[in-house]
């Protein structure tokens, strides 16, 4: 073992520091897709006492039902990360997955020049094993994995089977004493994908240590050897099979795969995988939600290129394995193969492909394509000597590439803006991409752009619950409460069962000032999704709002055992003990100790309590102290915009953008109401 820490180092962390350079845009990289449900909005992350809860209850990973995954040891270490960074820290989220990308390249390398030194002494390997780590390390594949938060069970599983693989592969210990088969075990508490290691094994040892080949399967001469190959192996085997039927008895009945039909998704696989092949060498169309669709029948082209490009690669893993000094080759395309079963199979998924599914089966692909350019490349050894120079430059230069591509894939996962406009380009079709853009374009409160691009979703696919509740969201911003209204109960309609949709639908009625029905609709959240402590702070306020006490003083204290320290229940908890509404109480301060923005903050309460005309008085108040203030006269003028009092509401708006003529909400909202006005004048 001491020899393989002889090796020449330096070069492995030259490339390190390249990959340091390549990702150094990208620790302060926004959350997306499902970061939100299982990172920003899951309460059970933020403490570190909820760590044993995680490896007995699937329901902590999400605040979803149907993405209610049983994946511990993913929890843990987000828990970990909200605990160093003391909140939602980008930089410590995206720290952890970048130290386990740079070991699992360190690992990757020790087993790519274990793989290499059985098939073929050479003084050359350890450098082709290096050239295939740094591949992998600066590949633009890489980068959708390594910049997605949640995605962090596809880098920790695939840490850990490749750990796995270096225990078994270098250390006879390990081997003897089955210690390898811990980390698979870790690993298969981040995603059950790592329990492809037990086969993947298996054609390990028959490749390297028995020696055959695939077509020595079918002679008789060697199936003691083979038996043999299945007894080394049935330990990996007997593990991953109980810790998949261990998994899959605590995920939860709710938890959806997301697609449909298992037969379209499987005859939809075979291009998929070509396509994952051929990005390997041109990585340029690398997309976060493609708008690719599953076949409608094996009769499509698409279908026969598939097959082609599985049995070619079939041929060529047969072939390669005959001999020894090519056998790497041919375990790297099983590998590849056996990395995507779980993805590319029978279990309908609910997108066709997706980028970070390459993460795990690449590290076999890169080591048998490396390793099939080196064996192309020896013959010529003396040529590459004598232009060494010009050689290593030439690599360079490609890896170099490659890292640009990764350095310009980190740009476009640094927002949501920015990832989204990225999908509507190379994804027109993808309703979820335009409706996602049209979030973000709403955020910047450009409702013109916003509602152009919810519309062109809702043309492509409108029965998409989301799609009406963000369609509503915008609505009710617009002034519009009826088509708002409309646009919620549609998508109660189209998915009741999801906690999103009630949750929306009682934020909306407690706009409008009908609680009775809001308190209904935030117990059917809370009865879907326990943990949706956006619903209890709603139901607090409305409790608050009523005076109901009793129910306040009850429902704060179930929220700060749920979540100690929040700090909206914090707050209740007081109102309710001293029977004084929140903002009542918020008055009696303000007056003791005035400001402006104490003012401006009371007022926007009021305004979200439904107390227009209090809003209204107390911005009053802050302009007083302040005359030119704009977010005051906004205050009061989308105050008179609910209202419907468009004539009152225009003075002060136009107020508002005279005094900041970039204040984006102010113009959305003068402009509502002077369109209100004229339809009302028509």
């Amino acid at each position: 073992m001491k020899r393989y820490f002889n090796l020449p180092w330096h070069y492995f962390a030259l490339v390190v520091l390249v990959t340091c350079i390549v990702y150094s845009n990208h620790f302060y990289n926004a959350f997306h897709f499902d970061d939100f449900h299982t990172v920003v909005n899951n309460l059970y992350i933020r403490s570190l006492k909820n760590i044993p809860l995680f490896f007995k209850d699937a329901t902590t990973f999400s605040t979803l039902p149907a993405n209610q995954a049983y994946r511990p040891v993913v929890t843990t270490s987000l828990a970990i990360d909200y605990w160093l960074g003391n909140g939602y820290n980008l930089f410590y989220f995206h720290l952890l997955t970048f130290i386990i990308f740079l070991v699992q390249g360190w690992l990757m390398l020790l087993l790519f020049k274990k793989v290499f030194d059985v098939s073929s002494q050479s003084g050359y390997n350890y450098f082709i094993a290096l050239a295939a780590v740094a591949w992998y390390l600066l590949h633009p594949a890489m980068a959708e994995t390594v910049n997605y938060v949640i995605a962090r069970s596809d880098t920790l599983s695939t840490f850990f089977v490749v750990l796995a693989f270096v225990m078994y592969a270098r250390s006879g210990f390990c081997r003897r004493t089955f210690l390898y088969l811990i980390p698979v075990t870790i690993g298969a508490l981040a995603k059950p994908t790592a329990v492809m290691f037990a086969p993947i094994l298996f054609f390990y040892v028959i490749l390297f240590e028995k020696n055959l080949s695939l077509t020595d399967f079918f002679r008789v001469k060697h199936f003691r050897q083979i038996l043999n190959a299945v007894a080394r192996t049935l330990p990996a085997f007997v593990v991953c099979a109980l810790l998949y039927m261990w998994i899959d008895r605590l995920t939860p009945k709710t938890w959806e795969a997301g697609g449909t039909s298992a037969w379209h998704y499987l005859i939809s696989q075979p291009f998929v995988i070509a396509y994952y092949f051929s990005s390997l060498f041109l990585p340029v169309h690398l997309n976060a939600d493609t708008d690719w669709k599953v076949l409608s029948s094996i009769w499509e082209i698409r279908f026969f290129v598939g097959i082609v490009f599985l049995a070619v690669m079939l041929v060529l893993a047969i072939w390669f394995s005959k001999n020894a000094r090519t056998r790497p080759i041919s375990f790297g395309i099983i590998w590849f193969f056996l990395a995507l079963v779980p993805s590319s199979s029978v279990i309908p998924l609910g997108e066709v492909m997706n980028d970070h599914r390459m993460f795990f089966p690449f590290v076999g692909l890169i080591m048998s394509v490396v390793w099939a350019m080196a064996l192309f490349m020896m013959p010529y050894k003396n040529f590459f000597k004598k232009h060494t120079g010009a050689t290593v430059a030439i690599f360079v230069v490609v890896l170099l590439g490659y890292g640009a591509g990764t350095y310009q894939r980190n740009k476009v996962w640094h927002t949501e803006e920015s990832l989204w406009y990225d999908v509507t380009i190379k994804s027109p079709e993808n309703a979820r991409g335009l409706m996602n853009y049209g979030i973000s374009k709403m955020g910047k409160n450009d409702f013109e752009t916003a509602e152009k691009y919810f519309n062109k979703a809702l043309v492509l696919t409108p029965g998409y619950y989301t799609l009406h509740i963000n369609m509503g969201v915008l609505k009710e911003a617009q002034g519009d409460s009826a088509i708002a209204e409309s646009h919620f109960k549609n998508a109660l309609l189209f998915n009741n069962k999801n906690a999103d949709s009630w949750y929306y639908y009682a934020r909306f009625l407690f706009n409008q000032g009908r609680y009775p029905e809001a308190i209904q609709a935030l117990l059917n959240t809370s009865k879907i999704a326990p943990g949706y402590i956006p619903a209890s702070e709603l139901l607090m306020r409305i409790y608050d709002r009523q005076q109901h006490y009793d129910k306040l003083h009850e429902l704060a204290y179930e929220t700060l055992k749920r979540v100690p320290g929040n700090t909206e229940a914090l707050v209740f908890k007081a109102s309710s003990a001293r029977r004084q509404s929140r903002l009542s109480y918020e008055m009696e301060r303000i007056r003791l100790d005035p400001s402006p923005e104490k003012y401006l903050s009371l007022s926007f309460n009021y305004y979200l309590a439904g107390e227009l005309r209090q809003s209204i008085k107390i911005a009053t108040e802050a302009i007083k102290l302040r005359p030119y203030y704009p977010e005051a006269y906004n205050n009061i003028g989308s105050a008179y915009n609910v209202l419907k009092e468009y004539d009152k509401a225009i003075p002060y708006l136009q107020k508002a953008v005279d005094l900041s003529p970039n204040f984006e909400l102010a113009k959305n909202n003068l402009k509502m109401a002077e369109i209100k006005k004229n339809e009302i004048n028509r």
